[in-house]
């Protein structure tokens, strides 16, 4: 076995002896002999990601299962990301997250990596990282948090805040209420306890065979999550003395058995662009439409939030994303495989549901097809997304009146005007929130319903968007409508009152206005915003579009270590 490592550690000379020194802070001198691999914990830990503060226990429990297989742990802190706090959007720093981590996995003496995660931009990062570099890997996810009860009801982080809001709007709820039920909300450490964006993507992640099969989905709080650290961080060093690497695991067939996944689990829009960008690090060929070749048709079996009632410590009481799998077995690639070196199918054999009512049986599906549904026509030429499953059944094929708001803050200024010409058949458009136009592509899709609407009532509108929206909100919602209307797409030509066609069925999203008068308009935007420096200067010049996973466009379809150049 020639580690990586030994390029920094072996030998007699000058810089040899200058690496081994300064790490001599704790390490023995076997920790040098060339037979023990060193494995960085990239750590997303901080407590401005409140979801994932709780990582530096887990990486203990990594790092004591590194030391039990002989290698050498070594904490490695990275870009961290928390999806509550930072503005105007994590989504902006996705790329950042990914490239920095990519430079110091390069950089540093190390021969594999375990990517600690959990909040929502964080795995996804670290797996666009880890394809990049293609070093040895395995993700380690933080877990959900337990779930919180108010007035006796159970809340579904995000979901419950979405929902509460709204009441709050329509004079249900009173404000102190609502106050109240705000220390309720979040109970414990761990990640949105619904099937938002970090549940989705620990699942990604095991669907992509890139954790231990059955550790995605354990509550941060629970004992056996530092026990899975453990064995996680002895599998990393087995990663590199097998010489396994993403490229090997993450395949094209992973990425399919990741989007049956997506469909079973009623998982969050957001992993469609997180799985095409890191399909693109790999240059794995995977586009939108396979995201509905393959999704579709597959039933809907976890009932959660908010596509259903539960939360993420039901779906691990009931039996976990395995049992999920069981049931879906024969939509699963067989040869894929995961970081152990073994299919994900043979995990199944001994997989349970000991909760119908949590995980449904095929034959009694909660949705028969709900696959993400990608939609094409003269609003959407390079495609947009719907999640039928989070959807108002009755609104997935709707004609109405177009309203149209220029960006976010159009939307807070006129949104609850009494005069705003609006009624419960109309169609929100909002653009100027895609990848370049905020920039950054916010979560703001889900629009909140007109106040007047409220109150009689209403509760979901058909509503269309170049932006995403948090994978734990729900509603008949169009997004990453490609091309942005501040990249020139159609979204920028829409006018309030034309006619909108939405017909998921038909997997159809036009204006229904002569073709050359559209296309005669004038854009009612004039392009995105003009950052004179900074990270956000480069992302806007380079950032692709929704449909391509919104990643920089000089990183995509390379991997593997820099040649070698060492200096001091």
């Amino acid at each position: 076995m020639s580690l990586r490592s030994s390029q920094w550690y072996s030998g007699n000379d000058r810089n040899s002896y200058m690496h081994r020194a300064w790490m001599r802070r704790g390490l023995p001198r076997e920790a040098f002999d060339g037979e023990r691999p060193h494995i960085a914990i990239a750590n997303t830990a901080s407590d401005l990601t409140p979801c994932n503060s709780h990582l530096n226990e887990v990486g203990k429990s990594v790092e004591q299962g590194i030391w039990a297989a002989g290698g050498i742990p070594l904490n490695l802190p990275v870009v961290s990301l928390g999806e509550t706090n930072v503005r105007p959007t994590a989504m902006l720093w996705r790329n950042l997250a990914a490239m920095a981590t990519e430079e110091m996995l390069r950089a540093n003496p190390i021969d594999g990596v375990v990517l600690l995660g959990g909040c929502d931009k964080t795995i996804p990062s670290l797996l666009m990282a880890a394809a990049s570099v293609d070093l040895p890997a395995v993700v380690m996810p933080g877990g959900p948090m337990l779930t919180g009860t108010f007035r006796g009801t159970p809340l579904g982080c995000g979901t419950d805040v979405w929902r509460l809001s709204e009441e709050v709007r329509a004079g249900t709820l009173s404000s102190k209420a609502f106050l109240d039920s705000e220390s309720a909300m979040i109970r414990s450490r761990g990640h949105c306890n619904t099937m938002g964006t970090a549940s989705t993507m620990a699942c990604m992640a095991e669907a992509l065979g890139m954790t231990l099969p059955g550790t995605s989905g354990t509550p941060a709080p629970d004992s056996r999550l530092l026990e899975r650290s453990h064995e996680t961080g002895r599998l990393a060093v087995d990663l590199v003395r097998e010489g396994r690497r993403p490229s090997q695991v993450m395949t094209r067939g992973s990425f399919l058995n990741a989007i049956v996944t997506l469909a079973a689990t009623g998982g969050s829009t957001n992993a469609v662009i997180h799985l095409l960008a890191i399909a693109g690090r790999l240059g794995v060929e995977l586009d939108l439409d396979d995201f509905d070749r393959t999704g579709s048709g597959v039933p809907l079996l976890v009932d959660l939030l908010p596509a259903g009632r539960h939360l993420m410590d039901d779906l691990f009481r009931a039996g976990g994303l395995l049992a999920v799998f069981k049931e879906i077995a024969d939509l699963l690639d067989p040869t894929a495989v995961t970081v152990t070196g073994r299919p994900l199918v043979d995990y199944l054999a001994d997989a349970e549901i000991w909760d119908e009512s949590v995980i449904r049986r095929r034959a009694d599906p909660l949705l028969p097809d709900a696959g993400i549904a990608v939609l094409r026509g003269n609003l959407a030429p390079n495609g947009a997304v719907i999640k039928p499953a989070a959807a108002s059944p009755e609104l997935l094929q709707h004609r109405g009146r177009a309203v149209v708001f220029d960006s976010i803050e159009d939307v807070y200024a006129r949104l609850d005007s009494p005069e705003l010409d609006v009624d419960e058949t109309s169609v929100l458009i909002l653009r100027g929130c895609g990848p370049k136009g905020y920039p950054g592509m916010p979560e703001v899709g889900n629009l909140p319903l007109p106040a007047k609407l409220l109150a009689k009532g209403v509760r979901d509108m058909v509503r269309i968007s170049d932006a995403r929206m948090s994978g734990t909100a729900y509603g008949t919602v169009v997004l990453h409508t490609s091309p942005e209307a501040a990249a020139g797409g159609p979204l920028a030509r829409v006018r309030t009152g034309d006619p909108i066609v939405l017909d998921v069925a038909a997997r159809r999203l036009d204006v229904d206005v002569p073709e050359a008068e559209f296309a005669a308009r004038k854009p009612a935007m004039d392009g995105h915003a003009e950052p004179v420096r900074g990270w956000q200067r480069l992302y806007i010049d380079h950032v692709t579009q929704a449909d391509r996973g919104a990643d920089l466009d000089f990183l995509t379809g390379s991997s593997g270590d820099y040649p070698g150049r060492e200096s001091h």
